[in-house]
């Protein structure tokens, strides 16, 4: 059951001739707000035209009213199924015209109603250099291993956790001092970085295939 709209509710697509892109997130959308402000400053090749949130209350939500982007809550407990979950917010989707989607820290695995409706134009942002440390707590993984290397990955979804093609990658060096909360500082600033210049370039056409420069 969608709860409803943070802000307002375009159920056109709107006049702009860029790209419209949905942003799912689920927490404080860090991400989401570096996207957004690269929308608004016209570095992103894309309009950032919706926020889609399934945690009432989140800080995201809070990041979206202050960007002036309209967000769309829904409570996934309330749907019978995760398809039913997923068909509303297709249809919300299909009036605010999204062509693409951007995963910023929501933790939903997508399911085929969403894949199928937007194959090969669904990315998410994960805290490691996948394959390495697929799915929840991927910086702590990094830290209780021991590893000196970790990073940052955007990637096309697919049906499983973290599996899709790799668009782009960038490494981040583990200190011997450093901590979850360093770590974790050191690996959003790239992603912070990082997710507007590949999504502007994957809607350009130019990223140059997997695991790409950022």
């Amino acid at each position: 059951m969608r709860t409803g709209y943070e802000g307002q509710e375009a159920e056109s697509a709107g006049t702009s001739s860029l790209p419209r892109i949905a942003v799912f997130a689920s927490g404080s959308g860090s991400n989401f707000q570096a996207l957004a402000e690269a929308s608004r400053a016209g570095q992103l090749g894309g309009e950032v035209a919706l926020l889609v949130c399934d945690k009432p209350g989140a800080r995201v939500l809070e990041r979206a009213r202050e960007a002036g982007v309209p967000a769309a809550v829904f409570e996934p407990k309330r749907y019978e199924s995760r398809g039913h979950y997923e068909r509303d917010v297709l249809q919300t989707l299909g009036r605010h015209g999204v062509q693409w989607i951007a995963l910023a820290g929501y933790m939903r695995l997508v399911t085929p109603v969403l894949l199928e409706a937007y194959e090969g134009r669904i990315l998410n942002i994960h805290p490691s250099l996948l394959p390495g440390f697929p799915g929840l707590h991927a910086v702590r993984q990094a830290l209780d291993y021991g590893v000196k290397v970790t990073g940052v990955t955007v990637h096309l979804v697919d049906a499983g956790m973290d599996t899709g093609p790799i668009v782009a990658q960038e490494a981040v060096a583990i200190a011997e001092d450093d901590t979850l909360e360093s770590l974790l500082a050191k690996i959003q600033a790239v992603e912070h970085r990082i997710y507007p210049q590949v999504v502007r370039r994957l809607l350009a056409g130019t990223y140059g295939g997997q695991e790409d420069k950022a």
